[in-house]
């Protein structure tokens, strides 16, 4: 009886100690919140810390099953294996992370699933291998990846509390990114107003008329509207085609 005793009263502080080492780490991604790249590595620094065993952590971006993006990482070792797994076009991100919320790589050298990825991300330093996926966006997959360089560091309690903090992480990261998507779209819609303003002063259009001219200068030169307002506040004049087409 007493031995069981001892084993949930560590059990209990285990998961208090996880608790507070994840409300830490929760803290810690929304403090980053409206800076994406500062989330990011936030994401990665905080895995490290809070994941058992993990040594490494990178964010992969994968788009289209082909291109490989290292968006953040703690070290070079995650960059080096984003881009062996770009030049293969086979590993855990480019393949089982898009039919798989998690994929568990206990022996880097001995897995047989990407039979040409193993011995080179093992010579790399890489004994063993987690990852998560946070987020997929049409062709987009986000992906965290621990790493650690020793074989079978991973078991199930690691996947289960980094498969928590991965849903943290995707929280932050969204949020992140749609602060960052606001702050830029009143930007440009600042941009744009500034635009309308100088062609309404200067050639005596209607704010319609001004707004015409400068989605046509959009379409015609297939820029983004935001850059043709940029470049009319900068220059004061309207560019030669727009003239020509008002």
């Amino acid at each position: 009886m007493t031995v069981q005793g001892n084993r949930g009263e560590d059990t209990a502080e285990a998961r208090e100690n996880l608790g507070a080492v994840m409300g830490r780490a929760a803290r810690r991604l929304q403090e980053e919140h409206g800076d994406v790249e500062g989330t990011l590595q936030a994401i990665t620094s905080s895995a490290v810390a809070v994941v058992p065993n993990a040594q490494e952590c990178g964010i992969t971006y994968v788009i289209g099953r082909k291109s490989v993006e290292s968006r953040a990482s703690t070290s070079e070792l995650p960059k080096a294996v984003d881009a062996l797994q770009e030049r293969l076009g086979q590993g855990p991100c480019l393949d089982a992370v898009w039919e798989h919320e998690i994929v568990r790589v206990n022996d880097v050298g001995t897995d047989r699933r990407w039979p040409e990825f193993a011995q080179p991300a093992r010579d790399l330093g890489v004994g063993s291998m987690m990852c998560f996926q946070l987020f997929v966006e049409g062709d987009q997959l986000g992906a965290m990846n621990l790493y650690s360089s020793t074989p079978n560091a991973f078991d199930d309690e690691c996947e289960e509390i980094g498969l928590m903090f991965a849903a943290h992480a995707a929280v932050a990261l969204a949020g992140a990114e749609h602060e960052e998507h606001l702050r830029i779209g009143m930007s440009s819609r600042d941009v744009i107003g500034q635009a309308k303003g100088i062609l309404m002063e200067r050639y005596k259009f209607t704010a319609d008329q001004a707004f015409g001219v400068l989605s046509r200068t959009s379409q015609e030169t297939n820029r983004k509207l935001a850059d043709i307002a940029a470049e009319v506040t900068e220059t004061g004049a309207v560019p030669r085609r727009s003239q020509a087409s008002n």
